[in-house]
């Protein structure tokens, strides 16, 4: 087996039915099994799925056990050489697994690799990026929406800018990353074997960081591949602020884990600071949701 496609799926059968519809339609040149993580969803899911009869291995939760647990469970029901996490809300449109396959078998030193992401209408979405020290966090929560500042301090998160065309530049290019986002992250079974599965502390969001972290702690390249790209569906929307808080508190373990003890009460500062700016920037131009989701990132912090 070329590769094993690991999905979670949590009450979004229609969204994860295209997404599979679409792996099925383009995926050519590789041998490749598909399995479906389940996490108690309520929306007769499973039943769904049942109907459509597609060829699917399906792993059944009773309860949402967030995404590195469940992408775990995957993980270990795979027969796979590599493991491809894929959001159930992305869409492909060419044989972007097959060719990211060969790609690798290509460039042994490559542990991970990800794609282009895509906005539903077309437009560029960020991924990836540089793991978060100090001064990255400092700059993520301040400065960095700033002109030319991704381009002297190397961010956590690299912005894509409409009008400045600084993102597009950042994510028009083939490089090397720290890490990479999981909605399409493709990492070879040897690098799991070698390093261990995702940390199940982490719900959802940092988990995918943790990870290369400790891949490229083993040698191992983590690369953005823009020459193949998918639509995400998840990022188009911006009305979800539900990110926030999980990847607050997902910093923190990070923090815990990798980093001398004495950064951690100044990352919590930073990270506190971010939070009350955006509290009130965020109660002029973006309504309730967003400033009532950042006084409890600012909590959390």
């Amino acid at each position: 087996m070329d590769i094993s496609i690991i999905l979670v799926n949590y009450n979004t059968k229609k969204i994860t039915a295209d997404c599979i519809k679409s792996v099925i339609k383009f995926t050519k040149s590789v041998n490749y099994e598909t399995i479906l993580i389940d996490n108690g969803s309520s929306d007769g899911s499973l039943r769904y799925f049942n109907e459509l009869n597609y060829p699917l291995k399906v792993v059944k939760n009773k309860y949402n056990l967030g995404f590195a647990k469940a992408n775990n469970q995957g993980i270990k029901n795979a027969q796979g050489r590599y493991f491809l996490l894929l959001n159930s809300d992305t869409e492909l449109n060419s044989n972007v697994i097959g060719e990211m396959v060969k790609w690798m078998d290509n460039h042994s030193k490559v542990g991970i690799a990800s794609c282009r992401l895509r906005n539903a209408d077309g437009s560029e979405q960020g991924t990836g990026g540089y793991f978060p020290t100090l001064i990255r966090v400092f700059s993520w929560m301040t400065i960095q929406d700033f002109p030319l500042v991704d381009k002297i301090i190397k961010p956590f998160h690299p912005i894509h800018r409409k009008y400045f065309n600084l993102g597009k530049d950042f994510y028009n290019k083939k490089r090397e990353l720290d890490w990479v986002t999981g909605a399409f992250f493709l990492v070879r079974k040897s690098v799991i074997n070698e390093i261990g599965y995702f940390d199940e502390n982490y719900f959802m969001y940092t988990e995918e960081v943790d990870l290369c972290y400790r891949a490229k702690q083993n040698g191992w390249q983590v690369f953005y591949l823009p020459r193949w790209d998918i639509k995400h569906y998840g990022g188009a929307s911006g009305k979800s602020w539900s990110f926030v808080v999980p990847e607050y508190k997902g910093i923190k373990l990070f923090y815990k884990k990798y980093y001398p003890l004495w950064q951690f009460p100044i990352m919590r500062i930073i990270l506190k600071i971010g939070a009350l700016g955006r509290i009130i920037l965020f109660s002029i131009l973006s309504g309730k949701e967003a400033a009532k989701t950042y006084v409890e990132a600012f909590r959390v912090a």
